[in-house]
């Protein structure tokens, strides 16, 4: 099963749209974890098993992992997850862009290393930064388009041609580089009119939607700017919030990720 067919498959079984994202912050892990010297990785199953059955996707951050050294630990909680829960996406989040051979030994990384289902990649360097992606035909190609973070702007708003770049790269990748359908969009929750904008250029496409939680970005004005018409489409992530959604120290961080995850599908899904 492909990427698409994978995350369409989990929209329906879980009745979800929230992509669960993994960003481990040692500093904020709970008191009986900070020690273990395999502390990462037990943080995260804690996370993915309290929290499985209302996700669509999983989004680990590979700098999280990579700024510790902890790599072997990201290898062994994708491991995890696609022995216990192979039906829910793994969405590796590590923005690579870059070209030809060195693009493709990035792919392998995300694709054969960590067996991710999708990656998200720059398209600031053209299409040859993103096409060896692409030859892993099953797998996911999620192109940045319009981000959260405030900076976004100074280059995503640049007119060309009359319209914003980030509208020239909606258009792009949807008519252009989508050749095996297997592409989706990066666009923050926290530019809803953005958000719809693109929708109206991709039609159906998936777009992997950050910025609710701790990024502030507001549930009912994402939801009905980003859905398409049979209520899914879009991967809305939350890390923080979830992760982190009890006091630092408190041994119960799963069940209240859980809480706070169920909160925001059941909110996410007010408005499908």
């Amino acid at each position: 099963m492909n990427f698409i067919n994978k995350l369409s498959a989990a929209w329906t079984t879980n009745n979800s749209l929230l992509c669960v994202g993994l960003d481990p912050d040692l500093a904020r892990f709970p008191a009986q974890l900070a020690s273990e010297p395999d502390a990462i990785f037990l943080f995260c199953k804690e996370i993915i098993d309290a929290t499985a059955d209302l996700a669509c996707s999983f989004k680990p951050q590979i700098a999280y992992f990579a700024a510790l050294g902890a790599e072997g630990q990201l290898e062994r909680i994708c491991a995890y997850a696609r022995q216990h829960y192979p039906h829910i996406p793994l969405i590796l989040d590590a923005k690579r862009g870059d070209i030809g051979a060195t693009a493709r030994q990035y792919a392998r990384e995300a694709f054969d290393r960590y067996g991710a289902d999708a990656v998200t990649v720059n398209p600031y360097m053209g299409f040859d930064s993103v096409e060896p992606y692409m030859e892993w035909t099953d797998r996911g190609a999620i192109v940045l388009c319009r981000t959260s973070n405030p900076g976004g702007s100074d280059l995503q708003f640049l007119m060309a041609d009359g319209k914003p770049l980030y509208q020239h790269v909606a258009r792009m990748v949807a008519d252009k580089w989508n050749r095996n359908g297997q592409c989706a969009l990066v666009v923050g929750a926290t530019f809803p009119e953005e958000l719809a904008q693109v929708r109206a250029i991709v039609g159906e496409m998936p777009l992997l939607v950050p910025g609710v939680g701790a990024q502030g970005g507001d549930v009912e004005a994402t939801v009905k700017s980003g859905r398409t018409a049979g209520g899914a489409g879009m991967m809305i992530n939350s890390s923080r919030a979830i992760l982190y959604a009890t006091p630092q120290g408190s041994e119960d961080f799963a069940a209240a990720a859980r809480r706070v995850a169920l909160e925001t599908r059941d909110a996410i899904n007010l408005y499908r």
